[in-house]
């Protein structure tokens, strides 16, 4: 149980590092591609890369997949269809320190939401874990400075963040509740039914783009940005997430979420030479003394 919960852990970590990137590529291309064209081909061509892998599982576990029935379309909806394309859409028309901000939500969201649907509140350091985190996460989006958190400011595109935020923490609940109906697909399996139902979803506001005159060109920067998106943030980060859920419950998990601007703040010091500065070391630190809080008290728990 020890080891399955560390390879848990570990996939949730690596679940947030590829989102963290899927942040910066969001951004680098936020003029380039318009948000419903990135969300589609993104999804479009994971599921042309994993189909080969899954038509013969599908086919093998299709009395489960009946089964789990509409609960499959309401996670297609959510993990699929729903978050990625409202990001984007809030990527159009609010600042990335804004959806940092919004997003320190999402354990708040998911731990209520854990104790309301699923029966299963956290005990009371948990929440002390919590706190702790999201402190490390308001130095990391203040930049140390409370005169850079007075001066914010909000619009549509962060009410829109807001629902996405709902719809994963949502999306991942369900993902535990609904556990005894997933449990006999296989992972890759269950990520290719997933995608077969919320890519349909996405289409018609893709057509609505293409109505509107939003176009992309075809270059190395767009065709890497689905890429990578299709890749590492869809089929890596949505896999590992998946199975990260599924051991340590959707509370535990929404905790990662707190890394993601840690991780941001590295891959823009690795890749694109930003330096890190003290109130990154600072809000890193405490963000991973409240992960650490509320990995032993899930320990002591188990």
């Amino acid at each position: 149980m020890g080891y399955s919960r560390s390879l848990a852990m570990l996939g949730l970590l690596v679940a947030v590092l590829c989102w963290s990137g899927n942040a910066l590529v969001a951004r680098a291309v936020a003029g380039e591609i318009p948000p419903f064209a990135l969300a589609f081909w993104r999804w479009s061509l994971a599921l042309t890369l994993l189909l080969p892998f899954v038509l013969q599982p599908l086919w093998h576990h299709r009395a489960a997949l009946r089964h789990a029935g509409w609960r499959l379309l309401v996670l297609g909806a959510l993990g699929i269809a729903g978050y990625n394309s409202m990001l984007y859409s809030a990527a159009q028309t609010t600042a990335a320190i804004n959806i940092s901000l919004v997003n320190t939500c999402l354990p708040l969201m998911t731990f209520i939401g854990a104790g309301l649907l699923l029966g299963e509140w956290p005990q009371r350091r948990a929440w002390w874990g919590m706190a702790l985190a999201a402190l490390g996460l308001l130095v990391l989006i203040s930049q140390g400075r409370w005169a850079t958190l007075a001066s914010l400011s909000f619009n549509r595109g962060d009410l829109i963040m807001l629902l996405a935020v709902a719809d994963w923490a949502l999306y991942s609940l369900l993902l535990r509740r609904w556990a005894v109906f997933l449990q006999p697909i296989p992972p890759l399996a269950l990520l290719g039914v997933l995608m077969l139902a919320g890519i349909p979803l996405i289409l018609p506001f893709y057509l609505y783009e293409l109505a509107q005159g939003a176009r992309f060109a075809i270059n190395s920067a767009t065709l890497g940005a689905i890429g990578y998106t299709a890749v590492f943030a869809s089929l890596v980060a949505y896999l590992a997430w998946n199975h990260g859920v599924k051991v340590v419950g959707a509370a535990k998990a929404a905790l990662s979420n707190y890394l993601m601007p840690v991780f941001t703040a590295v891959l823009g010091w690795a890749l694109l030479g930003e330096g890190l500065q003290l109130f990154h070391w600072l809000g890193g630190s405490l963000i991973f003394a409240g992960l650490l809080l509320g990995s032993q008290l899930a320990r002591r728990s188990a």
